[in-house]
């Protein structure tokens, strides 16, 4: 018999939580389940597509507004009777556990999605309000240990269930890959591509700098960031963005939003991650089903999903990152697409989306049969 699940998120924006939780709701869909989206913002200008059944509660960041968006999700969960709610990132992690407040029947699981999620104050609010939830998982084993060590969950009910990458979507295809590099205006230059919300966690000032050294070496090399600043949040963030253009090396190319990830990571030449702090970045796993080569800091996840098939650096280093990366162009490109491969294999094996479903559907199954695991 299928399940009823409903997930709650902060927004539809355009982010790796975000497009990772959709991809999860259309695979339970797809298996029989009966999938709803309980999204605590309003409409956002730009958002991930989804045919399932959206409801904004339009939350203000008040407590008024947080109340009646209470009120809202508890008619819409004593309506939709879920099996289980599964709730992503602080907010919504918060906001479901509130829920279960005033509608004691649901069944609440709660998913941190970095190693980073708030100062002191939204970790005392995870503590207070454990109770409410029924486990906590988090993309990476980083994540688990760092929230488990602050006392923000109790070690008995957090796991790691990392993310995963489809790997039917993420392939590389040489027809597409030349076709872009032609629309992009690319000839024979190195391509790095980074992708991310341009948000303090990716430390793209870190990138850019290191940048700036490899262009010194290597004139041709081109930088492409394909991401824009986080729509859901002030208008800090548009002028965060604006500021580092304004600053940006020569061969750096802002990309703002895409929708075209895939063809991007095909025509690149390799990968670069320069965050501060992560999780598990989706977009470090779908650039080696790409199988580009990969040079990314040493943070949260990143470890765990690259293991030994790329390049670790320490963060905040731009020297470190621009040696690593100049090492990647000065790979002869049969080594790099022999690492490349390797990259893919890792993924399929391990960060396959279909078999994460698989892992999430047991978890939903157990809860919903008042197991512990």
């Amino acid at each position: 018999m299928g399940m009823r699940i409903v997930y709650v998120l902060t927004s539809l924006g355009m982010g790796g939580a975000e497009r990772q939780v959709l991809g999860l709701a259309d695979r339970m869909a797809a298996r029989g389940h009966t999938v709803a989206l309980l999204v605590l913002r309003p409409r956002v200008p730009y958002e991930w597509p989804t045919s399932h059944n959206v409801v904004h509660l339009k939350m203000r960041r008040t407590p008024l507004g947080l109340l009646v968006g209470l009120f809202q999700g508890r008619r819409f969960l004593r309506d939709f009777k879920p099996d289980v709610v599964h709730s992503h990132s602080f907010h919504a992690n918060i906001v479901a556990r509130l829920l279960k407040v005033v509608v004691p029947e649901t069944i609440v699981l709660s998913t941190i999605h970095n190693v980073y999620e708030g100062g002191w104050l939204r970790m005392a609010a995870y503590r207070l309000t454990d109770f409410l939830s029924y486990r906590t998982t988090a993309v990476s084993q980083a994540a688990v240990d760092r929230f488990v060590h602050i006392e923000a969950v109790p070690q008995r009910k957090c796991i790691a269930l990392t993310n995963g990458i489809d790997t039917a979507e993420f392939v590389p295809n040489a027809d597409s890959r030349g076709h872009t590099r032609a629309r992009m205006d690319v000839d024979s230059e190195f391509i790095w591509i980074a992708a991310g919300r341009v948000v303090p966690a990716k430390d793209y000032p870190n990138l850019l700098a290191a940048f700036a050294q490899v262009r010194a070496i290597k004139s041709d090399a081109q930088l492409w960031i394909a991401g824009d600043a986080d729509f859901t949040a002030s208008g800090r963030s548009a002028r965060f963005v604006t500021k580092l253009r304004k600053g940006s090396p020569s061969g750096v190319h802002w990309l703002g939003l895409r929708r075209d990830l895939r063809d991007l990571l095909d025509a690149a030449d390799a990968f670069v991650l320069s965050s501060a702090w992560e999780g598990m970045p989706l977009a470090l796993g779908e650039a080696m089903a790409m199988e580009k080569p990969v040079v990314a800091t040493d943070v949260g996840g990143v470890r765990e999903l690259l293991w030994a098939c790329g390049s670790l650096v320490p963060p905040k280093d731009p020297r470190a990152l621009a040696t690593a990366m100049l090492e990647v162009m000065h790979t002869s490109e049969e080594d790099r697409s022999a690492l490349g491969r390797t990259a893919r294999a890792r993924i399929q094996h391990y960060f396959n989306m279909n078999d994460k479903s698989d892992e999430w559907e047991s978890l939903y199954k157990t809860v919903c049969a008042g197991s512990r695991i």
